[in-house]
């Protein structure tokens, strides 16, 4: 199968994998081969020290600095990109190297205070699945974000129309079925970023460490497009990003709406065939 430029151009993410597909009626073949998204663990080292280790998609050097700037800006370890002054790809380490059949990347970051990242608590390993692993304590699960302030105001139509543009932009998805992904549009509903990963928390710490990298954080006037559910690990990060607005595919959970109301963030979900429930905060939805 030939793979589009953009897939081929940024990394690893895609393995061609043999299958046996079943038909019906029941007939099995091996000619088939199957896109399936690659997950592969990236380790985050502070000064050295080992801080996190990441489930994600890889997408290269430039996608994986994006992540690693989300995730330590989420975490409150830094609050601006040049705080990172370094992002060293270590070789020849021995940390997930062929551990049950994974390989993995290892990077040092160096930032502009070596005591900046000792308040890290995530000295352990979150999965793909979960961007709330690695905590140390239900204390360290409390969201710390500043306030999104007013917000847009737009139209339950605008929320359709991003969702619906975000999903043709999914390449990933179209190929494999496997990722997750996370878009930023403007309040008149142009795109400014959407990245894809099999961590829907992944993904969004990519978008904001973009917009961490183009210094436009807090991202007061935007709205967050989410693939798949809301769980806490996406209130968490909207909210220390500043994004007042969330609309998804899928369904949040309990906390989630919590949350979102507590820290003022409009969410709507179960966006899809033209309706959606709005959870939180409605008044930024004009009907």
């Amino acid at each position: 199968m030939e793979l589009p430029p953009d897939i081929r151009a940024s990394g690893p993410r895609i393995a061609m994998l043999p299958v046996l597909r079943l038909g019906n009626p029941p007939k099995f073949t091996s000619e088939h081969t199957d896109c399936v998204a690659v997950e592969e663990p990236l380790e985050i080292r502070l000064h050295g020290r080992p801080a996190a280790v990441l489930m994600r998609t890889p997408g290269g050097p430039a996608e994986d600095r994006e992540l690693i700037l989300g995730f330590l800006f989420c975490e409150g370890v830094i609050t601006l990109a040049s705080q990172v002054l370094e992002i060293e790809r270590l070789e020849n380490v021995e940390t997930c190297q062929q551990v049950a059949g994974m390989t993995g990347t290892t990077v040092d970051v160096r930032l502009d205070s070596p005591s900046r990242g000792r308040g890290i608590e995530r000295f352990f390993y979150s999965t793909s699945s979960c961007g709330a692993c690695g905590k140390r304590s239900i204390d360290s699960l409390e969201v710390k974000g500043t306030g999104v302030g007013n917000g847009p105001i737009v139209t339950s139509g605008m929320l359709l129309q991003v969702l619906e543009d975000s999903r043709h932009q999914q390449a990933l998805f179209t190929l494999t079925g496997g990722v997750h992904s996370s878009g930023l549009y403007t309040r008149a509903g142009a795109r400014v970023e959407l990245r894809e990963d099999v961590g829907r928390h992944n993904a969004l710490d990519k978008v904001i460490g973009a917009r961490l990298i183009a210094d436009c954080i807090p991202l007061a006037n935007h709205i967050l497009a989410i693939s798949g559910r809301v769980g806490y690990e996406i209130i968490q990060k909207a909210a220390v990003a500043g994004i007042p607005l969330i609309v998804a595919v899928g369904a949040p959970t309990s906390l989630a709406v919590n949350l979102a109301a507590i820290h003022g963030i409009t969410l709507a979900g179960f966006a899809r065939a033209g309706t959606m429930n709005v959870y939180t905060h409605p008044q930024r939805i004009a009907t």
